[in-house]
């Protein structure tokens, strides 16, 4: 279901529910989160996830009128799957802040690396950061936002139960695993 402004909760209901639904929205993040080697996650968005985001910036910044109600659905509508392909926030975690520096420099280009192997299918590397630039010469931002869109007989192999593997071929972070069986299942139902 599309979000608008109408299938969103008020501030005041979603601040009634807000701490409650918190375990339920945690593990469903979780359920959709492949970590890749040490450093890298990819968190894959859905409708609910989204929906979650805009509740909380809504809050967050106390907006609730109607202009900037829809700046924040146009600024996060985006990231949900339209059923051809998965969207993910990719985050590069590295918790010294010397040694982030040096490896966001050594992983420029990264994001444009990274692949879903579908069994029996040709990979599908990431479009990546088609909302702004997230790099420069001197370093990779250490968050992006893909996308990876299949072909019909990929999304029909998914569905089917095929095995997945999610990678990257960057140089300087070689890394792939295969998705598990339970996030498998979660990231099926985005495609149609």
């Amino acid at each position: 279901m599309p979000i608008t402004k109408d299938s969103l909760l008020t501030l005041e209901a979603y601040a009634k529910i807000r701490k409650t639904s918190k375990p339920d929205v945690i593990a469903h993040r979780r359920l959709r989160s492949v970590h890749l080697g040490e450093h890298l996650t990819l968190q894959f968005e859905d409708e609910h996830t989204i929906r979650r985001q805009i509740q909380e910036m809504l809050h967050i910044e106390k907006i609730f009128e109607e202009d900037g109600i829809q700046q924040e659905i146009d600024a996060y509508a985006a990231l949900v799957p339209d059923g051809s392909n998965w969207k993910a926030t990719m985050l590069i975690e590295y918790p010294d802040p010397n040694e982030r520096k040096r490896e966001l420099a050594r992983l420029i280009g990264v994001e444009d690396r990274m692949f879903v192997e579908v069994e029996g299918h040709p990979r599908v590397y990431a479009i990546a950061d088609e909302d702004l630039d997230r790099e420069n010469d001197q370093k990779t931002s250490a968050v992006h936002f893909v996308r990876f869109e299949f072909s019909p007989a990929a999304r029909q192999a998914v569905r089917a139960g095929a095995a997945v593997k999610l990678g990257c071929d960057h140089p300087n972070y070689p890394a792939h695993v295969s998705i598990s069986p339970e996030t498998l299942a979660s990231l099926a139902g985005d495609l149609s």
